[in-house]
């Protein structure tokens, strides 16, 4: 049907209509890398902050490790192995964000492109029909325009579709990857609850073997 539309339409205006489908399509391109810069901004943020996190665990194993150098070998070793393994979860921790976040952009980054594909093939269905109807008189041309306006809304529709479905994928996935990072994120605050009370203990019972020798002597 649309190899007999394209007969009709004179060489010029094709031209026309497909030199400003171009610009358009151009246009839409750049929206996308726009909210692709956008993203990406924000996800530098993201890492500067967790660097930071990083830069403050690290300082407080600094402390820690100054507070311990005083206490007695063995509670200076359960702890120093303790702030290691917490070091390691915490950097285990840090990969699999960034991992995720990537994965989630790249797939956005797939998405964007291929409904910016489809609108401008969806597009240029719509204005192709709307040329070859607005040069059609006699009654076997609105018998075709009839015929493609109903091909062009089927197609319409299943893009429609295929958008929203799309949409809902990556907000359940998007909202997946949030309720991992705050799960990552109570971890971490557990481990360093974990870690305090540790220490508070060991220090408890240094206290009390001081008492006990001072008390034997």
């Amino acid at each position: 049907n649309f190899t007999n539309c394209t007969t009709v339409i004179p060489l010029t205006f094709q031209t026309n209509v497909l030199t400003e489908l171009r610009k358009w399509k151009l246009s839409l391109i750049e929206h996308h890398k726009l909210q692709l810069r956008q993203e990406k901004e924000k996800h530098a943020a993201h890492v500067r902050q967790l660097s930071n996190e990083m830069e403050n665990l690290k300082e407080l194993l600094h402390t820690y490790e100054i507070s311990i150098g005083r206490k007695d070998e063995v509670v200076i070793t359960n702890l120093t192995q303790a702030l290691e393994r917490q070091k390691e979860r915490i950097e285990l921790m840090r990969k699999f964000t960034l991992w995720r976040i990537q994965h989630v952009k790249a797939k956005q980054e797939e998405y964007a492109n291929r409904i910016a594909d489809r609108q401008f093939r969806s597009a240029l269905m719509k204005k192709v029909w709307a040329a070859w109807r607005s040069l059609s008189e006699e009654k076997w041309k609105e018998k075709v325009a009839k015929a493609c306006q109903l091909r062009a809304e089927d197609v319409c529709v299943q893009l429609t579709n295929d958008y929203e479905a799309k949409i809902a994928e990556l907000t359940a996935t998007l909202e997946q990857t949030k309720a991992e990072i705050l799960r990552l994120h109570s971890e971490r605050e557990q481990y360093e609850d974990t870690m305090k009370k540790a220490f508070m203990r060991g220090v408890c019972a240094l206290n009390l073997e001081a008492m006990t020798m001072f008390q034997g002597k």
